[in-house]
């Protein structure tokens, strides 16, 4: 009994020794999320977070949702001598270890047609959809139009 117990314990430590390090996939974290509050009656608002990957893989971000929103899209602002212009992401990739920062006049979330008010203070869920089938959760705070979102 002692002899197989010994034989276990050394094939478990020989398992363990010869395992190859753990691997991450990548991961998105968001945070810093804030929307600014569109002005009465308006059909469009913008949403500006911080994206990190943490993971040791890029990952690519197709859409984000929001049951608050009836379309929701990834855009950026680009800037050709004197005039800007808004342009629609079909995705957003995040190298492994890569930090994007949305904000005004650069990428940003479009959130169109609002299905009821929101409000100064409120939280409006918002669902991230990566290329590998992931869904990152996560809040945004709804702060007043002349914040920016320091």
């Amino acid at each position: 009994m002692h002899r197989s117990r010994l034989l276990i314990t050394k094939v478990a430590f020989a398992a363990l020794v010869g395992a190859s390090p753990a691997h991450a996939a990548g991961k998105l974290t968001v945070h810093d999320a804030w929307i600014r509050m569109p002005p009465p009656g308006s059909e469009m608002s913008a949403g500006y977070a911080t994206l990190a990957n943490t993971g040791d893989e890029p990952i690519s971000v197709l859409t984000v949702q929001s049951n608050a929103y009836r379309m929701t899209s990834l855009h950026e602002t680009v800037t050709s001598g004197d005039v800007s212009k808004m342009r629609e992401l079909h995705r957003l990739k995040i190298a492994a270890g890569e930090t994007i920062q949305m904000k005004p006049g650069g990428k940003h979330l479009m959130l169109m047609q609002p299905r009821r008010d929101i409000a100064v203070g409120e939280k409006v869920e918002m669902m991230f959809l990566l290329l590998d089938g992931t869904r990152v959760e996560t809040y945004f705070d709804v702060v007043p139009a002349d914040a920016s979102g320091d």
